[in-house]
């Protein structure tokens, strides 16, 4: 039944008012009524949505209505460059690691991005000799810096300054690890 599997979520869902969007296209109103507003437009005294979302009719100066659609959601974060990230490392390879970007700055993000930090822009000095899997395992969280936009797949980035690199590791016994140097954990 319904009642075991949702338990006392059922007044919240029972008791919530269907929500109907609007499409682009559709028919909201008439210019004889209404003032077309936000996410409208009229053709021959017809108001049409121009985008998805909500209609929502509020009191107009001159008595007439204004009927607009709203769509709300939330803005979508980028990264640019030269922002600082934090991201997980997902896998490594001998020349770059792979890590999932989780936040821009202390925004958290809704999905993870992908972005590639190459063998090249660990550190900056002897950056010949940088061997990627003693300096990232998958699972260590890293806070990084957006050097590009990179290429379709994934952003370019950095850990070559003091305060970026490795902020959280676990050993390979399982325990929590934390920097205590430059490069010691």
């Amino acid at each position: 039944s319904t009642q075991s599997t949702w338990g006392p979520f059922n007044r919240i869902i029972e008791m919530s008012a269907p929500v109907h969007f609007i499409c682009p296209g559709q028919e909201i109103g008439d210019t004889k009524e209404h003032v077309p507003g936000a996410g409208t437009f009229a053709i021959r005294d017809v108001i049409f949505a121009s985008v998805v979302g909500q209609k929502r009719i509020t009191p107009g100066p001159d008595g007439k209505a204004i009927v607009e659609i709203v769509h709300e959601k939330p803005p979508t974060i980028v990264p640019q460059q030269a922002d600082f990230v934090t991201c997980r490392v997902t896998k490594i390879n001998s020349r770059f690691a792979g890590v999932d970007i989780l936040c821009v700055g202390n925004k958290l993000l809704n999905e993870p991005l992908p972005g590639t930090i190459r063998q090249r822009d660990v550190r900056q000095f002897d950056i010949d000799n940088v061997e990627i899997p003693k300096c990232f395992r998958p699972g260590d969280i890293v806070k990084a810096q957006v050097l590009s936009l990179g290429d379709a797949r994934s952003y370019y980035l950095t850990t070559a300054k003091n305060e970026l690199g490795v902020i959280l590791a676990q050993s390979q016994a399982g325990h929590t690890m934390v920097p205590v140097s430059w490069q010691q954990m």
